[in-house]
């Protein structure tokens, strides 16, 4: 039976890794194998990986692509994707070469406001607290200055605060609703010391303001936190062509009839504007590449996910993110989502496949990099979206997912060549897979 350890943290790397090997594992010399294969021979590479988190025992590896030929607003970019999940890259990768013919992409950075909060808890007329927060709203600037100076220079810092009475929802309680401009940066820590500043200044003016009773004075902060919901940081993402320009070489995947192919097309993403069961999976897939470039290029996917997600529910029910539509013959598709990301500061200036990314797109600013993520996941979800309504999600999917499954049963090449050849005309699931190679191998 596993048993609980004291003092984890405290080990070594090297007592933390043998305590894993050999309270969890039965051959704690091939767990201990495996783990450090993963290390970095280079030892300030590997403590650099060490420092990003806490009790790190080795590094978990995700393969990182590129997706080339996206022209966004003129500008052509190779696009870096971090994800595991096969046909990914390579749908992003054709969507962007069947696009770069019709125009490419257009991307508008629509605004890039951020939020953060002050949450507290005041017993007494809101009134007096409305009156409070007048007079010492001056005083909450000053009291940040120290923190915003250097953000200011750069066009940022504090941009508003709002006092809002949340009682009617929950007693007694209250926000500081705070606007922010981060710039370049995604912002986060500099939000949350402003917050925790504004909490600080909020508690200490209350004790002194000679209208408040002292039931009044005592507000109680709650917390102070940034938010992940950003709808003021949006960018728009758009495609547009003739119908008939929709019509690709091969029919089978643009459909026999342009405008046929554009009408199912329309009405597969109306599906997930109405239908909750179905926008999950659709915007999921947006999300595959939206992620896949916030994580090659060191932001916080978690964060981009809430925040998203909750923009798609804004309206009181889950919904698509993308649109569609046919109008005097042009097709169009766009879509809108928030994404609050940084190219200066945390991973960006210290993982060196970060550097490498952000190097591949040119370096960009904040907005920059907004547009080419937004980009990335409306190309993703019309590559998804163009399988579905014509040859089917699975043919394209299994095929790149057919490696894997080699791999999983440590395929030959002999085997892999004969295996490619019987699979190119039938339909590939994993169990005909392992059924053709037991055969060869009998």
């Amino acid at each position: 039976m596993n048993s609980a350890i004291a003092g984890f943290s405290k080990l070594s790397k090297e007592e933390k890794i043998n305590w894993i090997a050999n309270e969890y594992f039965a051959n704690p010399s091939e767990a201990l194998t495996t783990i450090k294969q993963y290390w970095n021979n280079d030892s300030k590479l590997q403590q650099l990986h060490d420092e990003f988190i806490e009790n790190t025992i080795t590094n978990f590896y995700l393969p990182m692509g590129i997706a080339p030929n996206f022209l966004i607003n003129g500008i052509y970019y190779s696009v870096p994707m971090v994800i595991e999940e096969s046909s990914v890259v390579a749908a992003a990768a054709k969507s962007a070469k069947f696009w770069s013919t019709r125009g490419g992409f257009k991307a508008t950075v629509l605004n890039t406001e951020k939020i953060g909060q002050v949450h507290f808890l005041y017993k007494g007329d809101f009134q007096k607290l409305e009156q409070f927060f007048i007079q010492i709203k001056p005083k909450l600037f000053q009291e940040t200055e120290s923190i915003t100076k250097n953000m200011q220079k750069r066009g940022g810092g504090i941009l508003s605060l709002e006092l809002r009475d949340k009682t009617s929802e929950l007693d007694n309680y209250y926000q500081l609703h705070v606007t922010f401009e981060t710039k370049d940066s995604m912002g986060a820590n500099f939000i949350n010391s402003c917050l925790e500043q504004l909490a600080k200044t909020i508690k200490e003016q209350a004790q002194n303001y000679p209208d408040f009773t002292e039931a009044e004075k005592g507000i109680t902060i709650v917390m102070s936190i940034l938010s992940n919901y950003v709808p003021n940081c949006i960018v728009r993402a758009e495609v547009s062509c003739a119908v008939e320009d929709l019509a690709e070489k091969n029919p089978k995947v643009s459909g026999e009839n342009p405008q046929e192919f554009a009408e199912k097309f329309v009405q597969a993403v109306r599906i997930a504007e109405i239908e909750p069961y179905r926008a999950v999976t659709h915007n999921k897939g947006i999300m595959n590449g939206v992620d896949a470039v916030v994580l090659a290029s060191g932001n916080d996917f978690r964060a981009v996910e809430a925040g998203v997600h909750a923009y798609a529910s804004r309206n009181g029910q889950y919904s698509s993110l993308s649109h569609a539509k046919i109008e005097n013959g042009i097709f169009s598709f766009w879509m809108e989502i928030p994404l609050a990301l940084g190219t200066v500061g945390g991973l960006t200036s210290l993982h060196p496949l970060v550097k490498i990314a952000l190097e591949i797109l040119g370096k960009p600013s904040a907005q920059e990099l907004m547009q080419v993520v937004a980009v990335t996941g409306l190309a993703q979800n019309f590559a998804a979206l163009r399988s579905l309504t014509t040859t089917g999600i699975q043919e394209g999917h299994m095929k790149m997912h057919l490696n894997n499954i080699l791999n999983q049963y440590q395929a030959t090449s002999e085997e892999r060549k004969a295996i490619a050849k019987y699979f190119e005309n039938t339909a590939i699931s994993h169990a005909s897979v392992v059924e053709l190679l037991e055969n060869l191998r009998k």
